[in-house]
């Protein structure tokens, strides 16, 4: 694609923080995801798929990842990852708090990552200086690579593509190009993709039945509750200590499926449904001497 002057360009906002002539020497080179990018539905739905895969992996340690270009630059949060996918232990700090000591802990983390997952630190579309300068595409590049290897079951957005700025300082000016940047590869086949759970299919293709389901559900847990003195109303709102509530679960192996706990705090049916049917599947399974029973209650 030929190049342009960056000024040929519809005007980069105010948040992209396009550099000066000054500011990028001659030579260099930068990229910047413009707000239209940005508001990608499928780059949205890949970073929100990443988190919460993060926060569930990290539950036990009450970890949580709120926005994953202001949260992983430091190596913290990617050092507790690694960890745990890995099942190995790094010989790094647990807490740096200099930008040297973060710059090392990140290169001895991502020399880990990548003999891990074998990339060459050439060929890999991150490094310590992306990752350190909250570069959001080094970041997902990264936790798409890890995911893939670690979780390959993770649900990721297929084909997940965005429009970026390549802009770069020559003898001239700024000039730029617009390029597109592959996230997530293109899916040949629905086989290859992860099933959907019960509750995916039943929100998909019977919403209608979500109520009743809601009223099984209620009904059992008011039976195993009721002599605590406790009544459940409503699974939209009267949920509480959810984090602990998760770890517990997950401790018991009763959560088959990821479940981020700002849904439940944000009252997100189908979560607090995967949540509650866990439990029945546990009480089925204890009361009937049987095999864990599969869909929906009847």
């Amino acid at each position: 694609m030929e190049s342009e002057p960056l000024y040929n360009l519809l005007q980069l906002p105010k948040e992209v923080d396009q550099p000066t002539e000054e500011e990028l020497p001659r030579g260099e080179k930068k990229k910047y995801l413009p707000p239209s990018s940005r508001k990608d539905p499928k780059f949205e739905e890949l970073q929100k798929v990443l988190m919460e895969w993060i926060n569930t992996t990290l539950l036990p340690e009450h970890i949580v990842v709120r926005s994953l270009e202001e949260d992983m630059f430091d190596g913290l949060i990617l050092h507790h990852l690694f960890q745990k996918l890995a099942a190995l232990k790094l010989e790094v700090e647990e807490i740096s708090l200099t930008s040297a000591s973060q710059r090392r802990k990140l290169g001895v983390i991502l020399e880990a990552v990548n003999q891990s997952l074998q990339v060459e630190e050439q060929q890999a579309k991150w490094s310590v200086e992306t990752i350190f300068n909250k570069d959001l595409l080094a970041t997902l590049h990264l936790l798409v690579a890890l995911a893939k290897h670690f979780q390959p079951e993770l649900p990721l957005p297929d084909n997940v593509q965005v429009e970026v700025i390549h802009i770069e300082s020559t003898k001239t000016g700024l000039k730029s190009d617009k390029l597109v940047e592959q996230l997530t590869e293109e899916c040949s086949s629905h086989k290859d993709q992860p099933s959907q759970d019960t509750f995916d299919e039943l929100f998909k293709l019977a919403p209608e039945k979500v109520h009743t389901v809601k009223e099984a559900i209620v009904s059992f847990v008011n039976q195993k509750v009721e002599s605590l003195g406790l009544s459940v109303q409503s699974l939209d709102t009267q949920l509480h200590n959810v984090t602990l509530a998760l770890e517990l679960l997950k401790d018991e192996g009763l959560l088959n499926h990821p479940i981020n706990p700002e849904d439940i705090v944000n009252k997100d049916a189908k979560s607090t449904l995967r949540i509650l049917y866990s439990l029945f599947q546990k009480h089925a399974l204890r009361t009937e001497g049987a095999g864990v029973p599969h869909g929906t209650p009847n």
